[in-house]
């Protein structure tokens, strides 16, 4: 008869001592230990645990969900190295949950299977995630409203990690999407993107044309832009027009000699359906 040896506590401390986390296979004798129902951790061992634990510098997913019972939400996140990982969302009651990403950044993160319920009435999901405490991604979905796709691309994690919050929402109506459409001219040799924001809708960083899907709950948007101008001594203004009868609607101007981020564009677009970005070197 085979025979199955147990590693000991004092063999699995060494695998945290070096102060790089654990391979797979390490990690996998570490679970095998945490499940022999007769060896359990003291309270000295779990503090040492999680304190090891803490001191990881990969990237990260924070994650919690509002008026959820039994809908499952799984997000895709792959590292630099190709890794991929496939994170389930499920019931937190607004507790907010930590689970660290494999291999190093970047790390890019989109949706995968969304399984949820069938709403009625005028009740609605709310997809909100935000990436490295700076630029968001937001939908509202289910109902009438179209689902999220999978693979839908939530942005790229290039410092630490990216917060997801999902909920239920009851609204005083229906909702209904509405679209604008953005053209993009950028004529200078600069890496440009621009976001942009409405209610309950926002959406990445992007450096070409789109479409918009926002909501009837406002008809608006407000632009940002973002770009490195580090080692540019020109300035470089951003104008957006209404393509329709193309009227100058607003204009920023991106600093030289610095990185932008999250630039206002210096105005809201109000029932505007056809726009026009046009970015070019100031004189």
């Amino acid at each position: 008869m085979e025979k199955t040896e147990i590693t000991t506590r004092e063999k699995l401390k060494t695998y945290f001592e070096t102060g790089k986390y654990p391979t797979e296979g390490q990690f996998a004798e570490l679970i095998d230990f945490l499940r022999l129902k007769e060896d359990i951790l003291t309270n000295k061992e779990l503090v040492d645990l999680s304190n090891h634990l803490a001191a990881l510098d990969n990237g990260y997913i924070l994650y919690s969900t509002s008026n959820i019972e039994n809908e499952k939400f799984s997000i895709v996140v792959s590292s630099k190295e190709g890794e991929s990982q496939t994170f389930t969302i499920g019931k937190t009651e607004n507790k907010e949950q930590k689970r660290y990403f494999q291999g190093s950044a970047p790390y890019t993160v989109s949706t995968k299977e969304f399984m949820v319920d069938q709403l009625e009435g005028n009740k609605y999901y709310y997809l909100n995630t935000q990436i490295d405490d700076g630029h968001t991604t937001s939908r509202l979905f289910g109902n009438n409203l179209p689902p999220i796709p999978e693979n839908f691309g939530l942005g790229t994690v290039e410092n630490e990690k990216i917060s997801v919050r999902i909920s239920n929402e009851d609204f005083d109506r229906k909702i209904n999407n509405l679209h604008t459409r953005l053209t993009f001219v950028n004529k200078t040799e600069i890496f440009i993107e621009y976001a942009l924001y409405g209610n309950y809708w926002s959406n990445k960083y992007i450096s070409e044309d789109m479409v918009t899907d926002h909501y009837d709950l406002g008809d608006f948007l407000v632009c940002f832009y973002r770009a490195d101008l580090s080692g540019i001594s020109k300035s470089i203004g951003c104008r957006i027009y209404d393509a329709d009868n193309d009227t100058l609607l607003m204009t920023a101007s991106l600093i030289p000699g610095q990185k932008n981020i999250n630039v206002s564009a210096g105005g809201v677009l109000s029932g505007v359906r056809n726009a026009r970005i046009e970015c070019d070197y100031e004189s």
